[in-house]
């Protein structure tokens, strides 16, 4: 019973780690609330009325989410410096509060100061956030300097709840973070490993909705090794730890979604294209059969499942000779003597198999330090061996610091002016509709403008915002009506939707709005000012909010979303192509470069563009030809940032690997792959220039036959497989970004 008891309580442990990476939206929820209860709990006691209760709720809010920052020490000193920032601005507020046109004036130019003061960092971003919200929450309940200092009392506790809760309740240390997030990607790996043994099984008529979920479980595991990458220089003792948990995380990503495509390949009647893996929706590919066949298969099967036991036990504590028998078994299928008899497909999978444990068990290395090796067989010493001379061969690199926009070119600046005209265009006509609260639409307006760069972006984030006001204000009628006078009923529902609230911000916009609009309802039940006449004016100015905003990006200083994607494809290419030459020029026996950075690097610029093109996706834009164009063009970029990883990787090994060898024939062969990148990247900045991609024979053709270098024993065999597929996957890219290709020559 005690054991079954544990294996429920991992299980579930799992499935929370890997549906909240790092458990950061649990944090983020259980700190506000906290923070709001602690608040509620010191002024009732204080005998404090609705009011000032209202303000210390909203208040510890702010103070709570506004801190970014990683370091704890850099969040008490922002904590610290946002407690008079929110004192100066409840003061003015109050002061100004019957002061229309200086009062106006003075809330434009603190949104201003507030956006600009972005280019400052994580503590600039929060204390403009800190400003502004305070002093909106100075409209909201109606300051007066009668009420200041009652109001200043409520600040004060509120910001020393929020400090207790973060530093002391629910702390969230970086070294802690990046704990949990390892926990994460481990859950998340399993995952994916358990979706891969299910295409293995489906028959033809499931194997869209498999692949599917091989699709989805390797993109949650990409974003989780990314929000890693993020949090490593704070959460790492020195560097070099930093960068040996990165190669290592980057191993097991590599080694996961090879091991899908290969399997993908072994059910398909031809080799499965790399682009079905990243392309949302794409069909798959024609099966060779029903399944896997004969003992083969079985075998697969029972050595994906022990994979998935050996992914889950690892890190758990498990030491134990059943899970060393699985590891050894499972590393033994990197050499060849030990392949079942199969098809080369199969036998494929099955060195996927054995690729993945090896990246299983350098990833348990590096996390919990050495482990026993008393019953390891000689594959899996002699993978030991390559770990620990990879580990030693790391060594940290300096990155150059990139060039620095200037004028109304820097964009906290450009959204600084953007959302001041926004928000004046937004006091103007909210002022028409509601001289009372005209707030909500310059509200609505400064948050279209949060983490948003192009016009297509601030277009579907109001879009978004408004959908979920409309439903918030369905809710709110239902919940008001069902609480009624009952106070702390009330209190209680607001809380449950501000956890709500953070949980489920990162995940879905409109499902926030709604869970605002649905608190803000029983808010104004608790200051006696709810009607259905309110909740329907928080729509219409809203709406007028998000048209403002809109107005504003698309005439003041504009940044069209073309502009903007076609800003960030060019980044994507020029680091695709770093990433590409420094790789086949370590492979071709180059000098060692910081490739693992150059990649880190390259995932990150294709996240930004994957994020950009939201409003060209989107199920409203009217356009499909370029939604579909728009998607997949980034399908292929991922393709190809596959590719460029594992070349990377396999790349870092050569100084270590003596079973590896560099080939200066593939710097040669794979430059042409280089130049198209280039070119592609030349007709993106300029449609007028007259780069062209080139076509031409096989890489492999290029290098000649090698008959005497085994399949699996040297380099050649693998790389040349991927320098083919990015080669492919680049001159792929010409059609849909309408770049010329050249007839092959001769």
């Amino acid at each position: 019973m005690r054991a079954a008891g544990r294996a429920v309580r991992a299980r579930l442990r799992d499935r929370i780690a890997a549906s909240d990476p790092g458990l950061l939206r649990l944090t983020a929820g259980l700190r506000t609330v906290g923070a709001i209860v602690l608040t509620l709990a010191v002024l009732s006691l204080l005998g404090a009325d609705v009011h000032l209760l209202v303000a210390g709720a909203m208040a510890a809010m702010v103070a709570t989410f506004a801190i970014r920052e990683k370091q704890l020490g850099a969040q008490a000193v922002t904590l610290a410096l946002g407690l008079p920032v929110a004192l100066a601005s409840v003061s003015l507020g109050a002061v100004l509060n019957t002061r229309l046109v200086v009062g106006d004036v003075f809330f434009v130019v603190l949104i201003f100061c507030a956006v600009y003061g972005r280019r400052f960092g994580d503590r600039g971003t929060a204390l403009g956030l800190i400003g502004f919200q305070v002093y909106f929450l100075s409209l909201f309940v109606g300051a007066t300097v009668d009420t200041l200092p009652e109001l200043c009392g409520a600040m004060a506790l509120a910001f020393c709840s929020s400090a207790l809760m973060r530093f002391a309740v629910v702390p969230a240390t970086p070294t802690g973070v990046l704990l949990r997030l390892r926990l994460a990607f481990r859950a998340r790996l399993a995952q994916l490993v358990s979706a891969q043994v299910e295409l293995l099984d489906a028959p033809a008529d499931e194997m869209d909705k498999a692949l599917a979920a091989v699709r989805e479980g390797t993109a949650r595991l990409h974003e989780t090794a990314m929000m890693i990458q993020g949090r490593l220089e704070e959460g790492t003792p020195d560097e070099s730890a930093a960068r040996l948990v990165q190669r290592r995380i980057a191993d097991a990503e590599i080694a996961a979604e090879r091991l899908g495509l290969l399997l993908l390949t072994a059910r398909s009647a031809e080799r499965a294209d790399t682009l079905t893996l990243h392309l949302p929706g794409a069909p798959a590919p024609s099966l060779s059969g029903p399944a896997v066949p004969d003992e083969a298969g079985a075998t697969l099967r029972r050595d994906l499942r022990a994979l998935h036991a050996l992914v889950l036990r690892a890190g758990s504590g498990d030491t134990g000779t059943g899970l060393a028998h699985v590891r050894n078994r499972l590393l033994g299928y990197r050499d060849e003597e030990n392949l079942p008899p199969a098809s080369a497909a199969v036998q494929d999978v099955f060195r996927g198999i054995g690729e993945s444990a090896r990246a299983v068990l350098g990833l348990r290395i590096a996390l919990d330090g050495p482990q026993d090796e008393s019953d390891d067989s000689p594959a899996t010493a002699r993978s030991r061996e390559e770990l620990d001379a990879e580990d030693a061969a790391i060594d940290g690199g300096e990155e150059a610091e990139p060039e620095e926009q200037r004028g109304l070119r820097r964009p906290t600046t450009r959204a600084a002016v953007q959302v001041a005209v926004g928000s004046s265009l937004a006091i103007v006509g909210g002022e028409l509709l509601s001289t009372q609260r005209w707030y909500w639409a310059v509200l609505t307006c400064w948050i279209v403008f949060l983490n948003t760069a192009s016009t297509g972006e601030i277009l579907v984030k109001g879009y978004r915002r408004l959908l979920g006001t409309v439903f918030g204000v369905v809710a709110g009628i239902l919940l008001a009506g069902l609480v009624g006078t009952h106070t702390w009923t009330a209190f209680a529902l607001v809380l449950v939707l501000i956890f709500a609230m953070f949980y489920s911000a990162p995940l879905s916009y409109t499902l926030m709005s709604f869970f605002v609009t649905a608190m803000l309802g029983l808010l104004y039940t608790l200051l006696h000012t709810y009607s259905l006449d309110v909740l329907v004016l928080r729509i219409e100015e809203t709406a007028l909010g998000a048209a403002c905003g809109v107005v504003a990006a698309a005439l003041v200083l504009p940044v069209r979303t073309d502009r903007r994607t076609d800003e960030l494809l060019g980044t994507v290419l020029e680091r695709l192509a770093e990433v590409t030459e420094a790789a086949v020029g370590q492979l071709s026996g180059g000098p060692a470069a910081e490739l693992l950075d150059k990649a880190r690097d390259l995932d990150q610029a294709l996240a930004d563009l994957r994020a950009a093109t939201q409003p060209l996706i989107h199920p409203v834009t009217p356009l499909r030809t370029r939604r579909h164009t728009a998607r997949y063009v980034v399908a292929l970029l991922e393709t190809c940032a596959y590719h460029a990883r594992t070349l990377a990787a396999t790349a870092e090994l050569l100084p270590t690997h003596p079973s590896i060898a560099a080939d200066p024939r593939l710097r040669g062969a794979a430059g042409r792959t280089v130049r198209n990148i280039e070119a592609i990247a030349v007709r993106v900045a300029d449609e007028h220039a007259g780069a062209q991609v080139e076509t031409g024979p096989s890489i492999a053709s290029l290098l000649g036959s090698d008959a005497g270098t085994p399949r699996y024993g040297r380099i050649t065999d693998r790389v040349l497989r991927h320098l083919e597929r990015l080669d492919e996957a680049v001159v792929g890219l010409a059609r849909p970004l309408g770049v010329p290709v050249a007839a092959p020559k001769g």
